[in-house]
């Protein structure tokens, strides 16, 4: 990837980059400073900066960083304060956004033929890599900090112990997991619940990592387009996987999901979403981290799950993501000095504005976690969520 970023037809003609400008005002209003000494002000490096910002939004800020244009030491407090002001509704109106916001309603970017792309370009990138990002287990989802968890790999068994305990896991038990990752949910319920499980995933580096981290245990993966799968399971988990499905595809999603779960089964669905439905796939995040990507509202989920599901449960931890993405960056901190050279420094400072701002994002109340309990028909005397 190269360290200058393409344009996409904006001008390069430089500007003086005053405190007084207007661009310095619309931050101060953010209590962001142009060249402050504070963690989440902006240095200016390249004044093209500023007309790709105002263009492009979230886009234009996210090459800026990546080409080295701008800098802020917390970009997550960054992201913060602007989205808190308001300021993110008033950049963004180039043409190239309505066409990509549009793209979205009108065509379906998460086909068959498409799916397998967000594998490559993003799962794919190298398992060590991830190893060293992640917790022991392997864990790319959102942890569960409640109950005392003081580190992120507790978080992450919190959060695998109580997805087990929401789906009520018996020995025996045979478990479908869509969009299985590196079978961290499959690997603690059958190592802790006796249960037997079929994992799908898009990602030939999860399939082939998992099944050594799974050894003898009764883990099955499959490089599998979850549509594909057709039988009888007596629960159905999908852990962060949602966020790959697209509005065009939520019907079929829970479709697969409802005809794989047996009468009496439970279907857990962890996912992030948005807070306004409708909301077009953040542009940056789509070109450079997960291609053909969408956040659900949560109106679209309960939409549909009508006519398959009864909602027994939905929980809120979306703030945990804050805190599990912050501690994700801290262990890239930590080891990107043996990546460097074999990624790059473009790459770095996209996956520091990747993580920064995402938890940013959260630390807003901007995006969300959901985790759902749906059943097909609803559970007799009621659902109890356990503490």
């Amino acid at each position: 990837m190269s360290k200058r970023m393409a344009l996409d037809g904006q001008s390069l003609d430089r500007h003086v980059v005053r405190a007084d400008s207007p661009f310095a005002k619309m931050l101060a209003r953010a209590d962001v400073r142009l060249d402050g000494d504070r963690p989440w002000d902006m240095r200016i490096r390249d004044p093209r900066a500023i007309d790709r910002i105002l263009g492009y939004g979230n886009l234009g800020l996210g090459e800026a960083y990546m080409a080295g244009w701008v800098d802020i030491d917390r970009v997550d407090e960054f992201v913060v304060r602007v989205l808190r002001s308001g300021l993110s509704r008033e950049v963004g109106r180039s043409p190239w956004l309505w066409w990509h916001a549009l793209k979205a309603r009108l065509f379906n970017c998460q086909t068959r033929d498409r799916c397998w792309e967000v594998g490559e370009r993003h799962y794919d990138i190298g398992n060590d890599f991830y190893r060293d990002m992640l917790d022991p287990r392997m864990t790319y989802t959102c942890g569960f900090w409640g109950g005392g968890a003081e580190t992120l790999a507790e978080a992450q068994e919190h959060k695998l112990d109580i997805i087990c305990r929401k789906l009520d896991l018996k020995p025996g038990q045979r478990v479908l997991d869509i969009g299985c990752g590196w079978g961290s949910f499959m690997i603690y319920a059958a190592e802790h619940y006796g249960v037997e499980c079929v994992g799908l995933t898009i990602s030939k580096e999860q399939a082939a990592l998992g099944r050594e981290l799974a050894g003898d245990l009764p883990v099955e993966f499959r490089l599998m387009d979850y549509r594909d799968v057709d039988e009888p399971f007596d629960h159905v988990v999908s852990v962060g996987m949602f966020e790959h499905v697209g509005r065009h595809n939520y019907d079929e999603y829970m479709q697969v999901a409802r005809r794989c779960l047996k009468p009496d089964g439970l279907f857990l669905l962890h996912t992030i979403g948005t807070n306004r439905e409708g909301a077009p796939p953040d542009p940056w995040i789509s070109k450079y981290i997960f291609p053909n990507g969408e956040l659900p509202a949560l109106q679209q989920v309960v939409d549909a799950s009508e006519g398959r599901f009864v909602v027994e449960d939905m929980h809120n931890f979306g703030a945990d993501y804050d805190r599990t993405l912050m501690a994700w960056y801290e262990n890239f901190e930590q080891a990107w000095p043996l990546w460097r050279t074999s990624y790059g420094d473009t790459f770095g400072r996209m996956w520091k504005y990747y993580l920064q701002s995402c938890a940013g994002g959260f630390r807003a109340r901007q995006i969300q976690l959901w985790q759902f309990v749906l059943s097909p028909s609803g559970t007799p005397g009621g659902y109890r969520r356990p503490v």
